[in-house]
This record gives C-alpha cells, sequence and structure tokens, in this order.
C-alpha cells in the first residue's frame, strides 16, 4: 500500500479559476494568476480513515462436556437426598397420623372385639381423621420444601447435606413461588409413573420433569 507523502499532496493543489495545477508552496496560479484559496488546499488533502472499532465476542454459555467434571446433581445422589427427606419427614407426620387417627381407631377396634359392627359414624370419623392428616401431611411438605428451597439453603436438608442447591437456569436463588410450582409439578412427574424423576438421568442438565416446567436445576456446589 502507497503511504501519503506531504510534497505528493502539495503537487496535487489545483486553481479553483482555470483549474490548472501548482505547487502547494505557491500563492498564485502560475497560469491564471489567481490567488489560490487555502480551501484548494486543504481539499487536496487525503480524508484521515476514523480506527476501525473491535467487536467484542459474543458470549457463549457454558455447558457440561465431556471430560469436565459434572456440575450437575445426577439420578442417584438426588435419590439419595429424597429418601433423606422422606425419613425426616416421616419421623414427624407417623406420631401425628397415630394422634389424629388412634383415637377412632381404638373404638372401632373395641367395637369389634364386642362382635359387633363398627357404627357408621366411626367409620366416617376415621376416613374424616385420614383425609385430615392428608392434607395436613401435603401442607408440611409442601412448605418443608417450598421454605428451605427460597432460602439461602436453595435446598432441603437431603440436599444441604449432600451438597446440593436448587437454582433457576441462570444460577440465581429461586423465589418461593417458582419453589411452590416445582413441589406441586411433581405429582406430574409421579402421575406417569413416575417417568419425569427418570427423566434426570437422561437429560443433558439432569433436569426432572418438574424441573423442565419450574425452570430450575440442581447443582452441586
Amino acid at each position: 500500500m502507497q503511504r501519503y507523502s506531504p510534497v505528493m499532496a502539495e503537487s496535487q493543489v489545483f486553481c479553483s479559476q482555470c483549474g490548472a495545477a501548482n505547487a502547494g508552496s505557491g500563492a498564485f496560479c502560475q497560469k491564471c494568476g489567481a490567488r489560490i484559496e487555502a480551501a484548494s488546499v486543504s481539499a487536496a488533502l487525503p480524508t484521515p480513515m476514523a480506527p476501525a472499532t473491535a467487536v467484542p465476542p459474543a458470549a457463549v454459555p457454558v455447558h457440561y462436556m465431556p471430560g469436565i467434571p459434572n456440575p450437575y446433581g445426577g439420578f442417584w445422589i438426588r435419590l439419595l437426598a429424597s429418601l433423606i427427606d422422606s425419613v425426616l419427614i416421616g419421623l414427624v407426620t407417623a406420631p401425628l397420623f397415630v394422634i389424629i387417627s388412634l383415637p377412632t381407631l381404638i373404638r372401632i377396634i373395641h367395637e369389634a372385639q364386642r362382635n359387633r359392627e363398627p357404627q357408621p359414624e366411626l367409620i366416617g370419623a376415621l376416613v374424616s381423621s385420614v383425609l385430615g392428616f392428608a392434607v395436613l401431611a401435603l401442607a408440611g411438605q409442601w412448605l418443608y420444601e417450598a421454605l428451605l428451597t427460597s432460602s439461602t439453603w436453595q435446598g432441603t436438608v437431603g440436599k444441604k447435606l449432600l451438597s446440593l442447591k436448587v437454582t433457576d437456569e441462570d444460577g440465581n436463588r429461586i423465589s418461593f413461588a417458582r419453589a411452590t410450582g416445582r413441589f406441586f409439578a411433581k405429582f406430574i412427574s409421579r402421575f406417569i409413573l413416575n417417568i419425569g424423576f427418570i427423566m434426570v438421568a437422561f437429560t443433558q442438565r439432569k433436569q426432572g420433569l418438574h424441573d423442565i416446567i419450574a425452570g430450575t436445576l440442581v447443582k452441586k456446589y
């Protein structure tokens, strides 16, 4: 590429009256004698080009790649965390079931020992107590999971013990509303023969169906 030279720039000064070429150092046209305007000198100079602006490369999301440790909680470790939570919940709900249902159940047993048919009122009371227990147990499980998952722990006791946490797809802590949606989405995973949970073993980011619905991830830390 030819470089810009001051000498070449002066030789390209033209008279504004007759158009004759003149040396850049001259004040008058050598052909017609007209005064050479300063504008003609500046017009002959090349216009400097603006420096090119570097375009930063677009951010590329980082995903799990073969050979790199998997940052997501897999099927078996999440199953173990769920079993730990089930034991803890059972330690609370089992005594609650006994407290709610045992008095009515004892009365039915006494009636049976006397060779009497249990009264319909007793059967209705037992069914009501079982349904009441089921409602309380469901509410307890919901609050247990939703409150802990949306807290600074970002997971239940089982996940905390196994160094797992629940995040959104950007790695942030999730809200109570999203944790609630994730909890109830698990019922969909159960209703389809637990296929929603088995999906954890096969999806790229170890997401179950409930994770996909709620837009969450389970990560190691």
